[in-house]
This record gives structure tokens, sequence and C-alpha cells, in this order.
């Protein structure tokens, strides 16, 4: 019997499909199926790259959803624009306006997507621009109610999915919160939020009202042996054994993030000239120290790591205080397996007190302030996938992207400093 033959990137690192080896968590995936049923919005939250996106594709198939990416520029109107155009509808602007001077659009469906029905709940007018008895709606792009009863008109009965919930704005994320209780009240449409965060309640915080009408799903965690099966379903299919001590060390030193780990094990099959499934076993990294192929995975973003330090330490412009460079002193002051479980604001106000000109004057409120901008100010920067996010539940300041806690632990701190423009605590 033939093998079948599969590419080494359809298998390790990152891929646009799912990948060949991907591997269910039964306290995500199983989580995640189970909260499908029950007719509520599901927030899918994690750190950047350990596969909400692929946890999505895996449990929900794809004619059972549509994908919404979300932008840094959006405002509410945009958001629900775009759900109609990916629902079917064809989108222009009004020469109307609303009653609070936003402009109003026109939706027509696209060819293809079933036509209206003879019942409308939704005030409209005959097109003159084709013979087909079909209706343009006119709508308010920011009234919850107008998307409602659009979608209702087509009999839309998909998941609404909204990539990359963490780049919108902050006073867009708030509005949306507010929009997706009347989602919940007034009609059958589920929405699946899939956004880089540590934060389980980071909608209820929008919004009180979504208590009990949104369920969180933490796709960040993944334990070892999960890890593990993760190396060797690839194995399987690439006909491949990747070393024992390798594949121990590549766990132990991962900072528990799988897309090292499929990185990591997709260079070195490439290294050692293994680019598909192979006619025969072959083993891999005999002689391999995984730690410097972590060290390489890592290495490939240490530009976007500086970038990162030097553009947050500037902040939104100049300020007196600097807050959001003094920030950064904790997090490059501290060990990274402390960072890894997040810094408390306690513990960040006392480090910060400690070594600002203000000293112990410092007040609190422009520290909390500054916390609670930390992604709007990533997102400001173009600094993508954010790298650090503050849980305002638990008053926490997270890393969420774990190549970075690697890579803090091998780049000489003093420069960093510099860089952040911390001389003084040098």
């Amino acid at each position: 019997m033939s093998q079948d033959i599969t590419s080494v990137d359809n298998v390790f690192g990152i891929t646009r499909e799912l990948p060949k080896n991907y591997v269910g968590r039964d306290s995500v995936d199983g989580k995640l199926n189970e909260d499908l049923s029950r007719g509520k919005h599901i927030v899918v939250y994690g750190s950047s790259k350990q596969g909400k996106t692929c946890l999505r594709k895996h449990c929900i198939d794809s004619e059972e959803q549509i994908t919404v990416q979300c932008s840094n520029k959006w405002e509410l109107k945009d958001i629900h624009s775009t759900i109609l155009k990916q629902a079917g509808y064809e989108i222009t602007l009004s020469e109307k306006k609303t009653v609070s001077g936003t402009q109003k659009i026109k939706a027509r469906l696209s060819a293809g997507v079933p036509h209206f029905g003879a019942s409308s709940s939704v005030e409209g007018e005959k097109s003159e621009s084709t013979e087909t008895e079909t209706k343009e709606l006119e709508l308010d792009p920011t009234d919850v109610n107008d998307v409602i009863r659009a979608l209702k008109e087509i009999g839309f009965d998909k998941y609404i999915v909204l990539e990359d919930f963490h780049y919108l704005p902050e006073n867009t994320q708030k509005d949306f919160a507010v929009a997706l209780k009347a989602f919940h009240e007034a009609s059958p449409f589920c929405f699946i939020i899939v956004g880089v965060w540590l934060e389980q309640n980071r909608l209820i915080v929008h919004n009180g009202d979504l208590t009990g009408r949104v369920i969180a799903v933490n796709a960040d965690e993944w334990k070892h042996n999960q890890l593990r099966r993760v190396i060797e379903k690839g194995e399987n299919i690439l006909n491949v054994k990747y070393d024992l001590d390798f594949k121990d060390e590549l766990i132990n030193n991962c900072f528990d993030s799988v897309y090292i780990v499929q990185e990591a094990c997709r260079n070195v099959a490439l290294e050692e000239d293994v680019s598909e499934t192979q006619p025969e076993l072959e083993r891999l990294a005999s002689d391999t120290d995984a730690k410097d192929i972590i060290n390489q995975v890592v290495d490939e973003q240490s530009a976007r790591y500086r970038a990162f330090i030097r553009q947050f330490s500037d902040g939104f412009q100049a300020t007196e205080l600097e807050m959001y460079k003094w920030i950064l002193y904790p997090i490059l002051e501290a060990d990274t397996d402390d960072l890894d479980d997040g810094i408390l604001y306690a513990d960040l106000r006392e480090k910060i007190q400690s070594e600002h000109p203000r000293g112990d004057d410092l007040n609190p409120g422009n520290l909390t302030q500054a916390l609670k901008s930390t992604a709007s100010l990533q997102v400001d920067k173009d600094i993508k996938p954010i790298i650090m996010d503050y849980d305002q539940t638990n008053r926490r300041l997270s890393i969420v992207d774990r190549g970075f806690l690697i890579w803090l632990d091998n780049t000489e701190r003093t420069e960093l400093f510099e860089q952040a423009g911390l001389n003084e605590v040098i």
C-alpha cells in the first residue's frame, strides 16, 4: 500500500489551513464543541500563536461560518458593514444620513445569494437597475437592530467569527460589547470572538450585561503530553523520528508554546533535507541541541521585539511621567519564569515607584490608565501580534507572546534597558 506524500510545510510550522498534525485538547476542543450547542456567544482567547484559529477551524465547518478579520481602524459601523458583506450583501453608501449624522448604507444581495422573501421586515425600495424583484435596504450601519433585520431577511444561519478582535480600538470593542447583548436578546445569531489576551472576562469588563450571555474558552494552555503528541503525529505523517532527548529538551524549554515546537521541528527537518514524507523511516536531530533550534526560531522575531521595546517606551506622545517607558522596567528586570505568570499590579507599582523620579508621589491613577492602554498603544504602533496585555479583572500585566520570553532569556538586558531609555536604572 503506497504512502501518502505530505509536505513538511503542511505538517510542522504555520500553515493557512489546519495542520495535518493538529491535536485536539479535551479541555479546549471538547469545551468549544459543547458550548457551540448552547446558543451563546463564545470568546476564544489566549496568547499569540497558540492555536486559537486552528481550534475554530477544527470545530466548525467552513460552510457553517463567516469570518471577519478585524482592523485597528474600524468603528462599530465597519464591523456591521463587513458582517453584511460576508453574509452576501453588496454595500454602498447612501446619500441619506441618520439622526446622529452617520452616513446610511444601501444593502443589496450579491449575485448567487437567494433573493429576499415577499414579506420584508425591513423597509426598502425596489432597485431601478434590474428587472428582478429584489429589494435594496437602506440601513443605519451603527444600529444593531438594522443589522439583525437584514440578516433575518435572508435567513442567515451561520456562526459569525470575529478574528483579531484585540486589534480593534478600545472604544470600538466597548461599542461592540453593547451591540453583542442586542444580538443575543433579539436574534438567534451567535458570534465567535477570537482575541489575544489572557483575561477570561474581557468582554464582560466592557459590558457587564454580557454576564451569562458569553462563554469564554481558554485556548492558551498546552500540556507537555499534548505537545509531545503534536510531534509524534507529525512524525507518523512524515515517516520520521526525532531524537528522544531532542524532543524532551524542546518541550521543556519552549515555554509551552505550540508555535515554537512546530517551527523547531520544521527547521530541523529542512536542515536535514527532509521536505516531505520519507519512503523509509528517517531519524532526525540525533546531534541537535534543541535550545539552539529554539533560539533560531525566536531570533527571527528579534527585530520586531526590539522595535516593540523602542516604540512602546515612546508611548502615544512625549509626557513628563513617561509611564510606558516605566511599565517596561519591571518587565526587563524580571526573571522570565516569573514573567510567565504575569506581574500583579501591586508588584508593578512597587517596582516602578522604587526607581521612578516621582517615587512614592507617583499617582497610581496614571499607572492604571497607562496599563489599560497597553494593547491600544501596541496596535497604534502597528506591533502585530501584540506582545503584552493588561488583565483589568485580575490586575495583572501578562506577556502574550511566548517567543518574547525566550528572546528575553537570551538577550543582554543592559542593551534592552538602553533601548527603552532606562539608562538611569542600569
